[in-house]
C-alpha cells in the first residue's frame, strides 16, 4: 500500500499447474495448449483443462475427499504415521498390487469419489484382524501397493476418459500426489499409449512451494489480473 504496487490474488490450485512452467534449463519445454491436467493434493482432486496460462476451467472433481486424503487416511487405517501416503508409496513398491482387490467407485461423467475406496479398506482390514491379528503386519507391502493401484487405476481411468473427450495437445500431473511414483509410472503409460505429450514437475515441485505461487502471479501480471488491496484469504475459492 506505501508504494503503490499491486495486489496478485494466487489460488493455490492454479500455482500448482503453473509449476510446470518454470524453467530453470535452456531444454525446458512447457506444455502446449490445450493441456489437460491432473491435479491431486490432500485437498484437492480436480480435472482441469487449460486453454491459455489464464484460462482454467474444472472439467472434473472429487465429489468428497481427496486422493491425498485418501493416502493418508488409509495410512492410519494401517497404523502407519502421518503424513501416510508416502509410506503406502515405499511399502507399495515392495508388494503385490493384485494381491487384494478394492472397489473402484462408479462415479458419473468426469467426478471422482474416493470415501468409498477407505471405507472399502477399512472393512477389510476389520474383517481380516480379526481372523489374523497380524494381518497388517505380514502383509503391509501387498495392502499398501493393492491400495495405492486402485487410487492410481481410479484416477487414471477418468483422466483417459477426459483426453478421449476434451482431445488435448498435452496433459498434467499436479499437486502434492503427484509424488507418488506409482502414479507418476501410470501416467507415462497411458501418455504412451494414447500417444499425448505428458508433463510431470520435478520433485521440488510437487510439494507447496514459493516459485509456483511466483509463476502463476507472473501470468497474471502480464494480463493485468489485479484485485484491491481490500481482499483477504479465502480458503474456499475456486477457479
Amino acid at each position: 500500500m506505501a508504494i503503490q504496487k499491486p495486489l496478485v490474488l494466487v489460488d493455490h490450485m492454479k500455482a500448482h499447474i503453473h509449476a510446470h512452467f518454470i524453467s530453470r534449463e535452456e531444454e525446458h519445454i512447457a506444455p502446449e495448449f490445450p493441456l489437460l491436467c491432473l491435479t491431486v493434493s490432500g485437498g484437492h482432486t480436480q480435472l482441469v483443462l487449460l486453454n491459455s496460462p489464464n484460462e482454467f476451467e474444472v472439467v472434473g472433481q472429487t465429489l468428497d475427499d481427496a486422493a491425498g486424503e485418501a493416502f493418508d487416511k488409509g495410512a492410519k487405517i494401517l497404523q502407519l504415521p502421518y503424513p501416510g501416503g508416502p509410506l503406502i508409496d515405499k511399502y507399495g513398491k515392495e508388494g503385490d498390487p493384485l494381491k487384494f482387490q478394492f472397489t473402484i467407485p462408479d462415479t458419473p461423467e468426469l467426478s471422482y469419489s474416493f470415501s468409498g475406496i477407505k471405507t472399502n479398506l477399512l472393512y477389510f482390514i476389520k474383517a481380516e484382524t480379526a481372523k489374523n491379528p497380524n494381518f497388517i503386519a505380514e502383509n503391509m507391502n501387498d495392502i499398501c501397493a493393492s491400495y495405492q493401484h486402485t487410487i492410481v487405476t481410479y484416477l487414471l481411468k477418468k483422466l483417459k476418459k477426459g483426453i478421449k473427450q476434451y482431445r488435448p495437445s498435452s496433459i498434467a500431473l499436479a499437486g502434492g500426489v503427484s509424488a507418488n511414483s506409482r502414479l507418476r509410472e501410470e501416467i507415462i503409460n497411458l501418455s504412451e499409449e494414447l500417444k499425448v505429450p505428458c508433463h510431470i514437475p520435478s520433485f521440488e515441485f510437487t510439494t507447496d512451494n514459493a516459485a509456483m505461487i511466483g509463476a502463476t502471479a507472473y501470468f497474471m501480471t502480464l494480463a493485468k489480473q489485479f484485485s484491491e488491496l481490500s481482499e483477504v484469504p479465502n480458503a474456499r475459492a475456486s477457479f
